[in-house]
């Protein structure tokens, strides 16, 4: 029997699309393929008994297309501070086998680096979010800006479908380079940020 699981939190998305990322309407992405993935930040939630309160986990993926078409390289990373047991826990979750959005996703990478334990140094702060992942990842967000202009924009998206969230501040990348097992910069591409609100297993 799958144990209950529930997290609540915030997630950063970054990927090399074009800014607001068209994969968000099920469309191709800008590239016709995919390269990027997300970082989850839980501020609270529990999976059977373990408490997952405070940590951090990211999936970060090169898919050869579009996301829905598969065969993506992955590269997992958890934190640090995660005891044995905490740790198994992302493991399930990631793998997908108890639901959540990974139940959605975890197929389209067959290949995985990891999961690694490495530090995060990571503060939240909308669009303007910060993320450091050992020495293997950093993510810099900012404002989008009016190419004629300069001015700063901010647009957002409702998304009552989304599997990562329903509701989220888009953004540009200032800075976003992935440098373990897979490598790729994307600095200047889309970013979002938004809350999630995940439970399981599936009914």
């Amino acid at each position: 029997m799958m144990a209950p699981w529930k997290l609540l939190g915030k997630v950063l998305v970054a990927c090399n699309c074009d800014w607001e990322c068209p994969c968000n309407f099920n469309a191709p992405p800008t590239t016709g393929k995919c390269e990027g993935g997300w970082t989850w930040h839980v501020d609270e939630g529990t999976y059977g008994g373990v408490p997952l309160d405070g940590l951090n986990f990211s999936v970060f993926v090169n898919w050869p297309g579009a996301i829905h078409h598969g065969n993506g390289e992955a590269v997992i990373f958890f934190d640090e501070r995660a005891d044995d047991t905490q740790r198994s826990a992302i493991e399930t979750l990631v793998g997908g086998s108890v639901g959540g959005p990974w139940g959605v996703l975890a197929w389209t990478w067959p290949k995985v680096h990891g999961p690694y334990a490495v530090a995060y140094d990571i503060a939240f702060d909308g669009v303007n979010t910060r993320i450091k992942c050992g020495g293997c990842l950093e993510i810099e967000g900012g404002t989008i800006r009016n190419p004629a202009t300069g001015a700063e924009s901010h647009p957002g998206v409702v998304l009552p479908e989304g599997i990562i969230f329903k509701q989220g501040d888009l953004g540009a990348s200032v800075r976003f380079r992935l440098t373990h097992d897979i490598e790729y910069d994307h600095s200047g591409k889309y970013l979002a940020v938004g809350p999630f609100d995940y439970s399981g297993p599936p009914t």
